[in-house]
């Protein structure tokens, strides 16, 4: 086998033995709890500009299929794994996970110590990292992990985003009933968005046109739509002003709802600030209480950046949710616009359902106004 060798930022080196492809990769590194689920995670636009490490030890072990990946292709930078199965069984198996991760070119890295990486991110935070298969001086690699850029300051949305508008349409082989009549029509500004959310969106009667993100509000408007769907998405939210700025124009006018990345724009466009977590949530199993009921959701996470709820309006906006693991704002609604947003997955691909009664109320919320 090839070998491997992941550096970060902090000089920390990990040996290990290459699979999917060869070559280098850099990105910020950051650790997933999910037990399964990782073609999903490996295709969720998110994940641009990361290095994602898998804290369940064995990856690998059901292969890959044609129906579970999340977008177009592969978008993280690079992946790490404590043990990779090079055997592969399920029935809806097509090829291995080495074998996808060639074919997009994303190096990955198995045989490391991914409880001694996650316990050093959790001590000192996300880092930058490389992995790389053709150099092996860790001095070298260490030069080029320091010179590449974080995730802070970066446009990212702009490489994950799809540029055309399109009319969504699941797949019969999507496993998702497919209501004859859709009731409302909906836009959701494409930031990276997860298929899921679309499958979800149509399963509940939507009419679903997905917009890219530099899409104004006057072209939204224009398609007249009964509500707005803000997307998730990968990095840093501040540098996103065309998407901040549409999301502004359109408060008041069409019921918004923001997910994630979504969250983090809704809350700005509302004159509130984000700051970065120091290791982010990424996992299936996050809990987070629910304000208004007292109710514990436990849900799907993938962010890296947080809003500052306490920079809003309290005159304005109401908090909905809270974080469980470290009370960081989970939610919040406006009190006078028709806008919610929470900073978890609803969708939930890989992850729990605890949290789709929130497309429900996005439904009462177009019905009300």
């Amino acid at each position: 086998m090839t070998k491997a060798i992941l550096v970060l930022e902090d000089g920390t080196v990990f040996q290990g033995q290459s699979f999917g492809a060869e070559g280098e990769c850099y990105g910020e590194v950051v650790f997933n709890t999910s037990m399964t689920g990782y073609q999903e995670i490996i295709t969720d636009p998110s994940y641009k500009g990361q290095i994602v490490t898998m804290t369940y030890p064995e990856i690998g072990n059901y292969g890959v299929n044609l129906e579970d990946k999340e977008s177009r292709k592969v978008f993280l930078e690079g992946f790490v794994v404590k043990e990779y199965s090079k055997i592969y069984s399920n029935w809806r198996a097509r090829e291995s996970l080495s074998d996808y991760l060639k074919q997009s070119n994303v190096p990955g890295i198995e045989g490391v110590d991914t409880r001694k990486l996650t316990k050093l991110l959790r001590t000192k935070g996300a880092m930058k990292a490389i992995i790389s298969t053709i150099q092996d001086d860790p001095k070298i690699l260490l030069k080029k992990v320091k010179e590449s850029p974080g995730l802070v300051g970066r446009d990212l949305v702009k490489e994950v985003t799809n540029q055309e508008i399109f009319q969504w349409r699941t797949r019969p082989q999507d496993w998702i009933s497919i209501p004859s009549v859709k009731k409302y029509k909906v836009v959701a500004i494409d930031c990276g968005i997860k298929y899921n959310i679309l499958r979800l969106l149509e399963n509940i009667g939507f009419e679903v046109t997905v917009v890219p993100a530099q899409t104004t509000a006057a072209a939204i408007l224009a398609m007249n739509p009964d509500g707005v769907f803000l997307s998730n998405g990968p990095g840093d939210p501040e540098p996103l002003h065309y998407v901040i700025e549409t999301v502004r124009q359109l408060l008041g006018k069409k019921p918004l709802f923001g997910i994630c990345l979504g969250h983090q724009l809704l809350g700005l466009a509302l004159g509130g600030k984000t700051y970065k977590l120091k290791f982010g949530h990424h996992g299936a199993n996050h809990p987070v209480k629910n304000l208004a009921t007292g109710k514990i959701e436990i849900t799907a996470q993938n962010h890296g950046f947080c809003v500052d709820i306490d920079s809003l309006n309290k005159d304005e906006i109401e908090p909905t949710h809270i974080n469980l693991n470290d009370n960081t704002n989970e939610g919040f609604r406006h009190k006078k616009y028709p806008a919610f947003c929470v900073q978890y997955h609803p969708e939930a691909s890989p992850g729990p359902h605890d949290s789709r009664y929130l497309f429900d109320e996005f439904i009462k919320m177009m019905e009300n106004h």
